[in-house]
């Protein structure tokens, strides 16, 4: 009989359906509220009306950043004055003494149309200032082609260039046209871009010249933004 009691107390301890009967603590049963079960079906695969809500907002706002981000383009932090906010580019000069010793001896035609529409362009890219024609312009910025040079870089064993760097450089004056003075001047402001000659990224001087004036430009709308 002592053993048929300890079989049942065994039995009643793991198999009894009333859990609220058991006295040993770590054996008795909880019955879990219907809130949290439900909230187990989200870990299970079956997300509630509210995950639903927060997973579609997540993906909205994200949606939204990247459309806002995609649409606008780099802005340099201006220092302008309130009373500007607009800016003419005049066309540029071409002084570039192409027979000067020191000089690269060759011509790339329209260069200084090339450096006048990409400074427009970084502008417009920048958003600060809105370029216009000469009699709304509150500022008016006018540049000169000065100096195109050529100096190799990386070298091989034997001496033969692999990598050559060019400058593009310019004069710029800018004017403000309010009071008649000019705001800045530049006498040998400076843009500049490598290119190899060899391998797998040669490419042509032209195309290098090219990436030389989209630096110049960048240069010279910052220092127009910026100094102040």
């Amino acid at each position: 009989m002592k053993e048929e009691k300890i079989n049942m107390k065994k039995f009643s301890k793991h198999q009894s359906c009333h859990p609220e009967e058991h006295s040993d603590e770590g054996s008795q049963l909880e019955i879990l509220p219907l809130h949290f079960v439900q909230g187990q079906n989200d870990v299970l695969g079956k997300p509630s009306k509210n995950t639903l809500s927060f997973y579609f907002l997540s993906i909205v706002c994200s949606l939204m950043s990247i459309v806002y981000f995609s649409g606008c383009g780099y802005t340099t932090k201006s220092t302008l004055p309130a009373s500007i906010k607009t800016i003419r580019v005049e066309p540029f000069k071409n002084s570039i003494n192409y027979t000067e010793g020191t000089g690269r001896n060759i011509y790339f035609p329209l260069l200084e149309v090339k450096a006048r529409n990409a400074v427009i362009d970084r502008f417009l890219f920048d958003g600060n200032l809105k370029v216009v024609e000469p009699h709304e312009a509150d500022l008016i910025l006018e540049g000169e082609l000065k100096r195109y040079q050529r100096s190799g870089l990386r070298f091989t064993d034997d001496d033969d260039v692999q990598e050559y760097r060019v400058h593009v450089t310019v004069s710029f004056e800018l004017r403000d046209t309010q009071s008649g003075e000019v705001s800045w001047s530049e006498p040998n402001f400076v843009g500049e871009a490598t290119y190899f000659v060899t391998g797998a990224e040669a490419r042509s001087e032209e195309s290098a010249v090219d990436d030389a004036i989209v630096d110049l430009a960048r240069r010279i709308v910052e220092r127009t933004i910026e100094d102040w």
